[in-house]
């Protein structure tokens, strides 16, 4: 016999109807996160009963990221689909500090009394430091 043949998963999904639907509009949706959708994609492909090399194939990842969604998605369910904490350095800046700079850096610096064409970064950083009640950059 010449050829390699795919083992089957020892992890088999089942979808009830309601997960199916949940993860087939993710898998539609044009403004999620792409990997989301890679994810949902994944999921519903191996509840269709392919192989993990197949599903890897078509969605143009690695084998082990489809075997690793397949592990986590039988053992905790759909939150097994979500991000898992990283290690490393923790963020300097909170979320909220990180929303308003951006949202700074997508006016014009005329709106904000600056006299400045367009922003550079020193420039951002000094209009964040002026705002009221915002914390030191």
């Amino acid at each position: 016999m010449s050829g390699w043949v795919a083992a089957r998963s020892p992890y088999v999904i089942t979808l009830d109807p309601a997960d199916r639907q949940m993860l087939e509009a993710l898998a539609r949706r044009g403004r999620a996160e792409h990997r989301q959708v890679l994810r949902a994609r994944i999921v519903l492909a191996a509840a269709d009963g392919q192989c993990n090399a197949d599903i890897a194939r078509t969605l143009g990842v690695v084998v082990d990221t489809v075997r690793k969604l397949r592990k986590r998605f039988c053992h905790e369910g759909l939150p097994g689909l979500a991000d898992r904490p990283r290690s490393g350095r923790p963020r300097v800046f909170p979320a909220t500090v990180v929303a308003e700079v951006k949202a700074l850096a997508c006016e014009l610096p005329t709106q904000t009394e600056a006299p400045l064409a367009r922003w550079s970064c020193p420039e951002l950083a000094r209009g964040a430091r002026c705002e009221p009640d915002a914390p030191t950059a």
